[in-house]
């Protein structure tokens, strides 16, 4: 039987061979330590439950929701956008709930996109950043996610070449994998260029809360003059309130894009159970000395890795924003590239990462980490890598072998 038409189009899921030795070695009884999937593991704050609590079982809330989200939800967010960047936005025609930020951004592809079109995406990317378009039949080509003058250059080598013309392009900082942040320059030369080339700028958000600089919150593209006519922010409440499971995000922007979001939304849900938006908007309106403490957590955790992780003989960057380290793979296990150096820490180290191929070819050489495991357990998955290392020669005698023969 042939794989269905837009199934033949998604590559095999880099990461299930990590997940199968991961599994095989917890059957084994093994404790491994998950730096792999960012999964975030602080509990959701107490006046979030209560309200979601409190709202459950009220008249009518266990009924169909609104598609886009309840009003007192996207006025939250509204309301968020403008004490956060200073952006005023109408939570009416330029806001709107998604089941997360992946979910809207995969629909968002969807209602954007003709077969054959074609989108520019960082490599390496988070994976819904190129497979959203090609799961819509778009095409995609790749540019740095840097965001740097080798960004433009290729931006603009892709305007210039390429046929059919690209329709949009996809930036996201922080960054997921790579940690790296954008400033507000940055935005402004992006809006500029989008609005030459008549370009869509869809930006991911996603990690705005999660930094290490106080004096460095990352910004909004919005915050640029004239972006809310070209670009559409995907945001999500996973990581600022550490509700991942809740599946509550927002797409904000432009009024004709998250109008064509809207339409096919309406079409596929009928939005989050209403007590969980109720909640999310208790969250966006509420006080925010919990983003605070998650913050200095994450903090503490990245700077507990970065210290333990280079004694133990493995460098890793300290990311400025974001939940995750993006570590180049250590140089005696280059060769074997990053899926394999990721097996080689579960098995050998009971360490689980995310291999950099996964993110796309640009990420190849490098492994994600991500700070979901408390401090002590950072320090011990440095102890378990330090012994790991010491060993390499013969780790790498039993698998460089084997791979020469295949």
């Amino acid at each position: 039987m042939h794989d269905f038409h837009r199934i033949r189009r998604l590559p095999p899921y880099v990461f299930e061979s990590v997940n199968r030795v991961k599994a095989a070695a917890r059957n084994q009884g093994a404790d491994i330590i998950d730096l792999g999937m960012g999964n975030p593991d602080l509990p959701t704050p107490a006046h979030i439950m209560e309200k979601l609590k409190e709202t459950i079982g009220r008249p009518r809330t266990d009924r169909y929701s609104a598609s886009r989200g309840i009003p007192g939800l996207r006025r939250a967010q509204a309301a968020y956008y403008g004490r956060r960047f200073g952006v005023k936005l109408n939570p009416d025609t330029q806001v709107i709930a998604t089941l997360g930020s992946k979910e809207g951004f995969a629909n968002m592809a969807q209602a954007i996109t003709a077969p054959g079109d074609l989108i520019l995406v960082p490599n390496p990317s988070y994976p819904i950043h190129a497979f959203g378009f090609l799961m819509a039949e778009g095409l995609i080509r790749s540019v740095p996610s840097e965001p740097g003058p080798e960004f433009f250059h290729a931006l603009e080598r892709e305007v210039t070449n390429s046929h059919p013309k690209p329709i949009a392009v996809v930036i996201c900082y922080p960054s997921n994998p790579t940690a790296q942040v954008a400033d507000l320059e940055f935005y402004r030369d992006v809006v500029a260029f989008a609005k030459k080339h008549d370009l869509i700028v869809l930006s991911d958000l996603a990690y705005a809360e999660v930094y290490f600089d106080d004096n460095m919150p990352p910004p909004s593209i919005l915050q640029v003059p004239g972006a809310l006519d070209v670009a559409v922010e995907f945001t999500s409440m996973s990581k600022t309130f550490s509700m991942p499971g809740w599946r509550m995000g927002f797409a904000v922007g432009n009024e004709r894009l998250i109008s064509a979001l809207t339409r096919v939304k309406s079409y596929l849900d009928y939005g989050a159970f209403t007590p969980i938006q109720v909640a999310a908007a208790a969250a966006l309106n509420g006080p925010e000395d919990c983003i605070v403490e998650m913050r200095s957590i994450y903090k503490k955790r990245r700077d507990a890795m970065v210290e333990s992780f280079s004694r133990a003989g493995w460098e890793i960057p300290a990311p400025k924003a974001s939940m995750f380290a993006w570590a180049p793979v250590p140089e005696r296990f280059k060769e074997v590239g990053s899926v394999k150096f990721a097996e080689l820490l579960v098995e050998k180290a009971e360490v689980a990462v995310s291999p950099g191929i996964g993110f796309g070819d640009g990420g190849e050489g490098f492994v994600r980490l991500a700070l979901v495991e408390n401090e002590q357990r950072i320090r011990q998955a440095a102890r378990n890598i330090r012994r790991f290392l010491d060993n390499a020669d013969k780790h790498l005698h039993n698998v460089i072998p084997l791979q020469a023969r295949g």
